[in-house]
C-alpha cells in the first residue's frame, strides 16, 4: 500500500488526511483552534506531530510523501536555526500598513507583483515591518506557515513554493525574484522557491522514528489553504471553476491566460503552465448567519422556488465595502426593501449573492480569462441545493458540489502528484 499525507493549517483549525493510490481518504484527524492556538507557533508545532501520530500506525509506515498548506501571508521571522524570533504575523494582520509608503516609493511602476504586495497584509509588507524591530538583527529567514511546518519535518530552513511566495514579490511568470527585490537589503531572508509539491528531502531520521514513518518518507514544499481547497475539487480543465461559499464568496477559475487587475481585486496564481484567476467578495455565509440560524436556513430554503426571480435587488454585505467584483471600500449594503416573509427575504439574499458570483465570473472573462464552462462548489453553502439551483440559473451553466472540499485532501493530492506541474501542463 502506498499512502500520501496532506496537512491543512487553516484559519479555524488544523486537519490531516491520508489518501491511497486511488485518491481515496483512508484516515483523517482534525483539531479546532481556540483563540490562542491560531497565533501560536508552538501550538502549530505540537499539532503537526499530534495529527500525524493520530493516523493509524500501519498507514503511517506506508506514507510516501507529505505536503502541508498554510494560510496565505501568515509568516514567521526565524533565526539561523529556524527558531521563530517573535509571534507569527497572521494572514489578516495589517500592522505593516505603515510600511506601504516606503514600499510604494521603492517599487518600480511596472513591477509585475505591484497589486499583490501593495497591501497592508502582504508577506513583503510584514517583512518590512519586522525590519523595524530590534530582534530583526538575529533574523536569517522569513518563512510562511507552510514553509516552517515542512521545515520541522525535513530540517532545511529557507524553502518555499510559488503560491506562498506570490505576496512576497516572487515573479510567477519568470519563476524568479525580480531584480528590484534581490537588490533590497531584505533579500538575504528570502527563501528558495520551488514548484508546489516538489519533494525536497526525507523526514529527519529521529522524527521519522518517533512518528513511526518510513525512513524514506519524503516531504514536499506546500501551498496555501485556498489553493489546496481548489486542488481537492479535482478541476483540471481550463474554464472549470470553484466557488467557495464560506463566510465570504471566493471565485477561482482555471485559465490558459493570466489576469491581473488590482483595481478589481483580481490576481492569478500559477498552476504549471496555466493560471488560477480569482477574486473574493465580502458577501457570503456570514451575512446569512446575521439573519438566520442554521436550522432556519435549511427549513426556509426548502420553501423557495429556485426557478422564480425574487423580485429583490440586494447586494448583501455585513458592513460597507467590497473587494470584488466591485472594488469599493465604501460600497453600501443593499438589503431593502425587506419582506415580512422570512423565506422571501432569504430568497432575495441567496439570489443577490448568486448575481454577485455571476458578475464576478463575467468580469474575469471580460478581462481575458478562459470562458466559464462548469462551476464546482466548496464550503458550507455547497450543501444548500436550492441555492445551487439559483446560482445555476444566474450563471447559465452547470453547478455542482466538489467531490472533495477538504483542503487537507487537496494537499495530499499535491503530495501524490509530487508537483502541480505534472497535472497542469
Amino acid at each position: 500500500m502506498l499512502v500520501y499525507l496532506g496537512l491543512d493549517f487553516g484559519t479555524s483549525g488544523a486537519r490531516v488526511v491520508a489518501i491511497d493510490e486511488a485518491n481515496q481518504p483512508i484516515a483523517q484527524a482534525s483539531y479546532r483552534y481556540d483563540s490562542a492556538a491560531s497565533t501560536s507557533w508552538s501550538t502549530w508545532k505540537t499539532l503537526l506531530f499530534q495529527l500525524i501520530y493520530q493516523i493509524p500506525a500501519p498507514i503511517r509506515r506506508a506514507i510516501q510523501r507529505i505536503a502541508i498548506n498554510g494560510t496565505s501571508s501568515t509568516v514567521l521571522l526565524c533565526d539561523r536555526t529556524g527558531q521563530p524570533l517573535a509571534d507569527p504575523l497572521l494572514y489578516n494582520d495589517d500592522r505593516g500598513q505603515s510600511e506601504l509608503p516606503r514600499l510604494r516609493d521603492y517599487l518600480p511602476a511596472d513591477a509585475a507583483c505591484r497589486d499583490t504586495v501593495l497591501s497592508a497584509t502582504s508577506s513583503l509588507v510584514k517583512l518590512l515591518w519586522w525590519q523595524r524591530q530590534p530582534y530583526y538583527a538575529d533574523a536569517c529567514y522569513l518563512m510562511h506557515q507552510a514553509d516552517w511546518l515542512a521545515f520541522l519535518l525535513h530540517g532545511q530552513p529557507g524553502l518555499s513554493d510559488y503560491h506562498n511566495a506570490l505576496k512576497l514579490g516572487y515573479d510567477v511568470v519568470q519563476l524568479a525574484y525580480p531584480d528590484w527585490l534581490l537588490n533590497w537589503d531584505v533579500a538575504p531572508l528570502l527563501s528558495r522557491v520551488l514548484a508546489p509539491g516538489t519533494p525536497v528531502g526525507a523526514v529527519v531520521p529521529a522524527i521519522a522514528g518517533d512518528l513511526g514513518l518510513s525512513p524514506n518518507c519524503q516531504v514536499c514544499v506546500g501551498t496555501t489553504d485556498s489553493i489546496a481547497a481548489f486542488l481537492a475539487s479535482g478541476v483540471t480543465q481550463p474554464g472549470e471553476a470553484v466557488t467557495s461559499l464560506g463566510s465570504t464568496l471566493v471565485l477561482k477559475l482555471l485559465s490558459t491566460t493570466r489576469v491581473e487587475a488590482g483595481t478589481y481585486g483580481i490576481y492569478s496564481h500559477r498552476l504549471g503552465d496555466r493560471w488560477l484567476v480569482g477574486g473574493a467578495s465580502n458577501t457570503g455565509g456570514a451575512v446569512l448567519q446575521q439573519f438566520f440560524t442554521t436550522d432556519e436556513l435549511e427549513q426556509l430554503s426548502q420553501t423557495i422556488d429556485p426557478e422564480k426571480d425574487s423580485g429583490l435587488d440586494y447586494y448583501p454585505l455585513l458592513r460597507p465595502g467590497d473587494r470584488f467584483p466591485i472594488s469599493d471600500p465604501h460600497l453600501l449594503p443593499r438589503l431593502e426593501p425587506r419582506p415580512s416573509d422570512p423565506a422571501a427575504f432569504l430568497h432575495g439574499l441567496l439570489e443577490g449573492m448568486a448575481r454577485i458570483e455571476a458578475h464576478g465570473y463575467k468580469l474575469l472573462q471580460r478581462l481575458g480569462a478562459s470562458p466559464l464552462s462548469q462551476v464546482y462548489t466548496a464550503g458550507g453553502g455547497a450543501h444548500n441545493a436550492v441555492w445551487t439551483e439559483i446560482r445555476a440559473r444566474c450563471l447559465g451553466i452547470p453547478v455542482q458540489a466538489s467531490a472533495q472540499i477538504d483542503a487537507a485532501h487537496g494537499t495530499a493530492l499535491l503530495a501524490k502528484q509530487a508537483s502541480v506541474l505534472n497535472t497542469f501542463g
